[in-house]
């Protein structure tokens, strides 16, 4: 009963406390039994005290110092609530502050690998400047943009990766879920490679320029980047932070490839079955996945519902719908790897411009 004295044990039951941690908040005077037997030194505690056991509980799983602790159970006892909200909004303040530092400091060793990995990699420092035709940039924005990160808590995936290498301008957005790889190609740069991320508003105000068949200026300076398309300018910062070394995540083991009819492909996906994914698969929220398989004739087909068979993969339907836009051709290669494994949207006239989506875990 709450109206009686409760025995250490029972007071650890009730309020999600070890009896270790009670003996413990009772020596560094933070919970102090009301009544402790002067023979056996078992402690007892009131009913009153079993509200802030619980508070207590909360608190350091909050991960709340002791001395703020002791406060708040001071200021809860006297329903001093200002002290209260003071204490809890300080502790959240400084939770905030060290996730703030956490994130900077897993930046500097994401950079720190990035080195480790790509030793010759230039300095972003360097100034770039170098040509490339409008229409081979419109199409390779075109073909990757859909694939750019909305996710606030991932600023390095919310924009489009300019990769300068040689004469050859790779162009890359993910999500995580889906990443899409596309080339352009320049003249005037020669140097070793270069790497900078455009934010998505940049990158739609550079898609906006290229409107002919012309040369434009692409100007990496430092921070900045911009875009010259004959008097028209497009220009901003770019994204301080580092992309993932997508060059690692395209190589994929070799899968089946099968030539699809994208018009006929795509309304086969549109009107098919679909599946609910579980929650947790794509940041918390579920998705309607289509379900396919390649058949015996090499042909890929949208699974009805009962259909499991062990070399099936699901994916987002509407990424998918995406990747088949982006994809801009009437026909395009679907390259099948394990269920695990990402599935890969292939043009039939190079392969250098391609997406991939990550597959969804089934509920069964």
């Amino acid at each position: 009963m709450e109206s009686e004295m409760r025995s250490i044990g029972e007071m650890a039951r009730d309020s999600g406390l070890s009896v270790s941690a009670l003996r413990f908040y009772d020596g560094a005077g933070v919970l102090v039994p009301a009544w402790v037997d002067p023979v056996s030194g078992y402690r007892w505690y009131s009913p009153e005290q079993l509200e802030e056991a619980r508070l207590l509980a909360r608190l350091r799983r909050a991960g709340m110092p002791l001395a703020d602790i002791r406060l708040v159970l001071a200021g809860w006892s006297s329903e001093n609530t200002d002290l209260v909200r003071k204490l809890l909004q300080a502790h959240l303040c400084r939770l905030e502050l060290g996730l703030s530092d956490a994130r900077i400091e897993f930046s500097t060793v994401r950079a720190l690998l990035e080195c480790r990995e790509n030793p010759m990699a230039l300095l972003r420092t360097a100034t770039v400047r170098l040509a490339v035709s409008a229409p081979e940039l419109a199409a390779a924005l075109d073909a990757v943009r859909f694939a750019a990160s909305t996710d606030p808590e991932l600023p390095m995936l919310g924009g489009v990766l300019f990769d300068i290498e040689g004469e050859t301008l790779h162009v890359v957005a993910t999500d995580r879920y889906r990443m899409a790889v596309a080339q352009a190609g320049t003249t005037g740069h020669g140097g070793p490679r270069v790497q900078v991320i455009v934010p998505s508003p940049l990158a739609d105000a550079m898609r906006a320029l290229l409107s002919d068949d012309a040369s434009v200026q692409l100007t990496v300076d430092g921070d900045r980047v911009a875009l010259e398309a004959g008097d028209r300018q497009a220009a901003g910062q770019r994204l301080h932070h580092d992309f993932p070394d997508y060059r690692r995540l395209v190589r994929l083991p070799t899968g089946h490839r099968a030539l699809v009819d994208v018009p006929a492909f795509r309304a086969a996906v549109e009107t098919g079955s679909v599946r609910v994914s579980e929650v947790r698969e794509q940041d918390g929220v579920s998705c309607d996945l289509s379900v396919l398989k390649v058949t015996g004739d090499g042909t890929v087909c949208v699974c009805e519902d009962g259909d499991d068979g062990q070399g099936n993969i699901a994916v987002n339907r509407e990424f998918l719908l995406h990747a088949l836009a982006a994809g801009a051709r009437d026909r395009l290669i679907l390259e099948f790897g394990a269920p695990t494994a990402p599935l890969a949207i292939r043009r039939t006239d190079g392969e250098g411009t391609f997406s991939m989506l990550m597959p969804v875990r089934l509920e069964n």
